[in-house]
């Protein structure tokens, strides 16, 4: 999985963290903070956009995710992320993409 370019989130004056009160979402090497309906990330002093690049399928995924299904539903963008085993889920054309 990679991620975009280097997009820094301007003016943004909260420090995310344990407790901060905005859900957190490991990915890869680190954490990201669910805010406004993207992801936040800190790198170099700054926090940055963190976004996946491209179209990663997740194959072989059978659970339905939805209200109730168990995992932690996140607002991103225009859908719902839904947090699982360290990585989120998207549903997208009849299967889970991998964000």
């Amino acid at each position: 999985m990679t991620t975009t370019p280097h997009q820094e989130h301007v003016s943004h004056e909260h420090r995310h963290g344990p407790g901060c009160g905005h859900t957190e979402v490991p990915h890869g090497d680190h954490v990201d903070y669910a805010h406004d309906g993207h992801l936040h990330r800190e790198h170099g002093g700054h926090w940055d956009e963190c976004e996946t690049a491209g179209h990663t399928t997740h194959a072989g995924h059978e659970h339905r995710h939805g209200e109730g299904c168990g995992h932690q539903g996140v607002r991103h963008g225009d859908h719902v992320d839904y947090l699982h085993d360290g990585h989120r889920h998207a549903a997208h054309d009849g299967h889970w993409d991998d964000h």
